[in-house]
């Protein structure tokens, strides 16, 4: 709920109406208003009168504006570098550990944990699917991602000495809230990554620590991922100095991490190769995407994109996946979409990538490594950092590469059919 100039707005998130107002009533579980020409009342569900003051918003009028970008998604995708950088914010400072002050975890606590759950929904999923890989390389804790609408009914094995993160842009992701609850009546401690003060998620969980990815209003997630990413890493560098564990890969981390925003910006300032291959390809009925760890979660996120947008059926599959069945679906002419930026699985990748070429695929190659003599059709270099944050630089070419191809075929990125920025229903 939101008021503004002699008018009153209900919507399910915030944004929708953030070029009215600054000012907006959180309803809780339960509440109900009621709202005539002139005023807006509030009561529980017996009926009984409460008092609601109303929250102020900090973001900017100009977030919900093109600002001379043709389309949301797009300007979104080049508000990266400055969404990573608030991101980073003062979480880390030089020569200092990282700062997480709304936390305060303790080694006792880090320590007692048996297991960590990352839950979410869909892209926000697929961004804690790189931040399982952190937690359990470097804080060396067990880690299990899960969609939130399968957690919720499988019956998960948690307590009190569980950890549960709940990722969600919106913090009003229906499915990832329940699954919040659920785990707090099972004991375990519950932690919101979410990008809206003040969403329902935040005021359910335990603790909350936030992106500041700005409003983000194409459908498609874009500058919200790479955040999630960001905090995630951050997130992962503080458990690790608290825990006493690889300092001198969390130094070298913080080092990378501190350089996103710029390496994000040189990448963006050039991108006619991608839209240049778009105009090729864009009537491409499939598209396959494939990658090894980490680039295995940046292909399916590269393959929601590509479908949520541009309507072209796509799947990602693990690279050594591919001859237990998928090469079956590989022909010529086929184009399939390799990501390749984890030096000791290159080799291996790249000879996935010629099984698929002998088999008359067309290649299309990220990469932040230099490939010699290789015959791929179209190669896109990405800048290098640790590997560990390579899938926050290797989606910046999958999401203009979706959106390129999105707009040849002369699609609406921002509102693609029969999606909603925010799943707030079953």
């Amino acid at each position: 709920m939101a008021s503004g100039n002699g008018e009153f707005f209900i919507s399910s998130d915030i944004p929708a109406y953030l070029s009215a107002t600054r000012h907006f009533y959180l309803l809780k579980d339960n509440e109900l208003a009621i709202l005539t020409n002139n005023t807006i009342e509030f009561y529980d569900y017996e009926l009984n009168s409460i008092q609601k003051s109303f929250e102020t918003i900090d973001w900017k009028t100009t977030s919900t504006e093109k600002n001379g970008y043709t389309d949301f998604m797009l300007k979104e995708i080049f508000e990266q570098p400055t969404a990573i950088r608030e991101t980073i914010g003062t979480h880390i400072v030089e020569n200092q550990p990282c700062q997480f002050p709304e936390l305060n975890f303790t080694k006792e606590f880090l320590s007692s944990l048996q297991k960590i759950y990352i839950v979410a929904c869909g892209t926000a999923m697929y961004a804690g699917l790189t931040g399982k890989t952190m937690l359990e390389q470097i804080c060396q804790i067990p880690t299990e991602v899960d969609i939130a609408s399968e957690f919720r009914y499988r019956n998960p094995i948690i307590n009190k000495n569980t950890l549960c993160i709940f990722i969600t842009q919106s913090g009003e992701t229906a499915d990832t809230i329940a699954a919040l609850k659920l785990a707090k009546s099972k004991g375990a401690t519950t932690l919101a990554i979410s990008n809206v003060e003040g969403s329902s998620i935040t005021r359910e969980a335990d603790f909350v620590t936030y992106t500041h990815a700005g409003p983000e209003i194409a459908v498609a997630s874009t500058k919200a991922y790479t955040c999630q990413i960001t905090l995630l890493a951050i997130l992962v560098m503080y458990f690790a100095e608290i825990l006493e564990k690889k300092s001198d890969l969390v130094k070298e981390l913080k080092k990378a991490i501190l350089e996103l925003p710029v390496k994000t910006e040189q990448f963006l300032s050039n991108v006619t190769q991608i839209e240049d291959f778009a105009k090729e390809i864009y009537q491409k009925e499939d598209i396959f995407f494939l990658g090894r760890g980490s680039d295995y979660h940046t292909a399916m996120e590269g393959s929601l994109k590509l479908k949520e947008i541009s309507y072209i059926h796509s799947e990602a599959f693990c690279s050594g996946e591919l001859k237990h069945g998928p090469i079956a679906l590989i022909e010529n002419g086929t184009l399939v979409v390799s990501i390749l930026t984890i030096p000791e699985l290159i080799e291996k990748s790249i000879s996935n990538i010629q099984e698929v070429i002998t088999r008359g695929a067309t290649t299309f190659i990220i990469t932040d490594q230099d490939l010699e003599n290789c015959n791929f059709t179209k190669i896109i270099k990405v800048p290098k950092t640790n590997s560990f944050l390579a899938p926050i630089l290797s989606i910046l070419p999958l999401q203009l590469f979706a959106y390129y191809i999105a707009k040849q075929k002369g699609l609406d990125v921002d509102k693609p059919r029969n999606l909603a920025k925010s799943v707030t229903v079953e």
